[in-house]
């Protein structure tokens, strides 16, 4: 069989929040599977992956937490990076989009395209937020999605169907900066032509054929991707600026872009080949041996990342020229949580680092569930029922019984030694030939990007062997002599198909496979050797097994279920903006700083308080809903803020002549607005 060579990327994540499960399911896991596999067949493989730490998202967040996009990118990228590696994901390199040897490859690629009139150059109305005097770039914009009708959708792309959009696209777009709608300026940017490339796209993806060669098996192509390839061109591809206006990013390195840089579009997907190139200097590789000749490129994406993975992204690299374009680009949908879409901003996640935090011996737990229920033709859900039912039915009572089962059995009946294999009977050789097909499935369907159903192929071991011992029941043969040769055959049939296990797992469950070449005393990374019944030899010693899988009590599933509610329920839920006012209608208001002289409770009113404030003009009666929080003795002397021009009204029979301003947090309790500074009363507030 030919060794292919594979170049496999995982989508960068951005370096702007931990990871989540819904992307540990739809991304890293399964290149991590598809990696591991591709090793144990000797393939020249590297696994390539890195943070993105450039675009809008970076800089919203740094506005959001009063910090620097460094500083954001910082924190989260050893978040991140420190996930991976407690989740034992085996990338060759975790690389970052900051680094150096990244800005320069994408400023190269960029100079390189644009020395080639693969650019226009070109003056168009783009979207400026007028009170933060900003060009916006799509993720400084949300909006109504055409589509879906997704309130929440952003100017490059709509989370909830997927869709790539422009700014334009948009019903009722707002800037995410001030919450107002943004007017129309005029800017110049570089854009990829991409209506260019229609026709050889065409062909490449649906065919996969370019320029009449074959360079990939479109029949492994995801229909899901496919289907939405083909539904932007054939709507017509558009122009895509491939710079914004922005102060974070890759500078534009030629004449013109003062102030701009590149569209983060680009700038990501070059990652891949920074992080080889970075690679390959670490290992004393050429770089290019990894993106050029006769090389698979394999990109595993979320499903909103479709179109800029098997679209732009190969538009670039053929206009590069001499680089391989994708032989395939394994979208994965997207996984819910307990009945909603996973929220970073809602918090109604599972955060990878906090349940390795928690349960750091359950990595093999956690992947087989996510990888049984990964989303790759339709969205999935992940719950901890579900969590705790596949651990206990099937990692505990199939694996982990077998496993436990037939190294119980071998210690009691030979001191743990491998026993002598005799003669076979019709029904040991079904199993035997049960036990040599399934790695073979295995490895059709793991070629074929169905790595769900691999899975279920290397369980399927699992249970061959459960059913084999209980239909045997070696421990009731054993009672009588006569048996004695027979019982030993089935102990070794039961052994060899432990030890196959111990192969077929690697990719999927590695830490577990490994646990059992130790029980084994035996040790096999190579996927040739599945399927072989004589792996161990007769006399060889085995060890003692511990319990593989714990399981899991409903107190575990009840503690994250209450974690989750509870998370949810903490994030603070505010009334939605009210309608617009004009600037005349503010101007209006007379708010002053005052002092609070007196203060006494309204009888037979709780939480009104009567006040008696120095407004800087006069002295005046203001009755306050405040006596829930603050008693008569603690706002004396208070700073407070007044609306002093508010007409008079009577509260329970007392005539209030203002308003005291105060803030109301999500739980309804409320606080004084005070200004930071002394100022006397009488100061105005504008």
């Amino acid at each position: 069989m030919q060794k292919n060579k594979y170049t496999v990327t995982a989508a960068l994540p951005y370096a702007n929040g931990p990871l989540h499960l819904g992307h540990i399911a739809g991304v890293y896991l399964p290149s991590d599977i598809f990696t591991r596999f591709l090793r144990m067949n000797n393939h020249d493989v590297t696994f390539i992956c890195g943070s993105d730490e450039h675009g809008a998202a970076i800089t919203l967040r740094a506005k959001k937490e009063g910090t620097t996009p460094k500083e954001i990118v910082d924190k989260y990228n050893k978040i991140i990076g420190q996930a991976f590696n407690d989740f034992d994901i085996s990338f060759d390199i975790f690389h970052r989009t900051s680094a150096q040897i990244h800005h320069e490859t994408a400023q190269d690629f960029f100079k390189v395209l644009e020395e080639k009139d693969h650019f226009t150059k070109e003056t168009s109305q783009q979207y400026y937020d007028e009170e933060f005097h900003q060009f916006l770039a799509d993720r400084y914009i949300s909006g109504t999605c055409p589509n879906c009708g997704n309130e929440e959708a952003y100017g490059d792309q709509c989370e909830k169907c997927g869709s790539a959009l422009s700014p334009t696209d948009l019903i009722n777009p707002k800037s995410t900066l001030s919450g107002k709608t943004p007017i129309m300026r005029e800017t110049s940017h570089w854009y990829l032509p991409m209506q260019r490339h229609e026709e050889w796209l065409k062909d490449w993806i649906k065919e996969g054929e370019l320029g009449g060669v074959q360079q990939h098996d479109a029949s492994k192509w995801r229909n899901q991707v496919i289907g939405q390839c083909m539904s932007w061109i054939d709507n017509g591809l558009r122009p895509r600026a491939m710079t914004r206006d922005l102060d974070w990013g890759i500078k534009v390195p030629v004449k013109g872009g003062d102030g701009k840089v590149l569209y983060v579009w680009m700038d990501a997907p070059i990652g891949y080949i920074s992080a080889t190139k970075q690679w390959a200097i670490d290992n004393n590789k050429n770089w290019e041996d990894y993106w050029t000749g006769d090389r698979k490129l394999v990109h595993f994406i979320g499903k909103d990342n479709i179109v800029f993975h098997a679209i732009i992204f190969p538009i670039l690299l053929k206009s590069y020229e001499g680089l391989i374009l994708p032989d395939n680009v394994p979208a994965y949908e997207f996984l819910n949580l307990e009945g909603d879409k996973f929220s970073t901003s809602k918090n109604w996640a599972v955060w990878l680092h906090e349940y390795l935090e928690s349960y750091p011996e359950k990595v093999d737990e956690l992947k087989y569930v996510l990888t049984a229920i990964a989303p790759e033709t339709k969205d999935s859900e992940f719950t901890w029922k579900e969590y705790q039912t596949r651990i206990n039915s099937e990692l505990a009572d199939i694996l982990g019984n077998f496993v436990n089962r037939a190294l119980v059995l071998t210690q009691k009946y030979y001191d743990g030694a491998v026993p002598e294999v005799g003669e076979f009977s019709d029904y040991d050789q079904e199993v035997l030939a049960e036990m040599a097909a399934i790695p073979d499935r295995i490895s059709k369907l793991i070629y074929a990007y169905k790595l769900r159903e691999a899975q279920s192929e290397a369980m399927n071991l699992a249970r061959l062997g459960n059913k084999y011992l209980a239909d045997m029941e070696p421990w009731k043969l054993i009672k009588d002599e006569k048996n004695t040769k027979r019982v030993q055959t089935i102990m070794n049939i039961a052994l060899q198909i432990t030890a196959n296990l111990s192969i077929v797992l690697q990719p999927f469950l590695p830490a577990t496979a490994s646990k059992i070449s130790t029980f084994l005393n035996y040790s096999n990374d190579q996927w040739s050797a599945a399927g072989q019944h004589n792996l161990l030899s007769a006399g060889q010693p085995t060890a003692k097994p511990s319990i593989l899988f714990q399981k899991i009590e409903d107190t575990m599933v009840e503690k994250e279920i209450e974690k989750l509610n509870a998370s949810k329920t903490n994030v603070p839920q505010f009334e939605p903006q009210k309608e617009e006012a004009s600037f005349d209608d503010f101007t209006k208001m007379d708010i002053r700083v005052g002092t609070i002289l007196e203060a006494e409770k309204i009888k037979k009113a709780d939480k009104l308080l009567k006040l008696l404030v120095d407004t800087g003009l006069d002295k005046r009666t203001i009755v306050s809903g405040i006596a829930k929080y603050y008693t008569p003795q603690e706002v004396i002397g208070k700073k407070v803020t007044v609306l002093l021009n508010l007409a008079p009204r009577k509260i329970r029979g007392v005539e209030s002549q203002g308003m005291i301003l105060m803030a109301e947090n999500d739980k309804g309790e409320l606080s004084f607005v005070v200004p930071e500074k002394e100022f006397h009363p009488g100061a105005d507030i504008r």
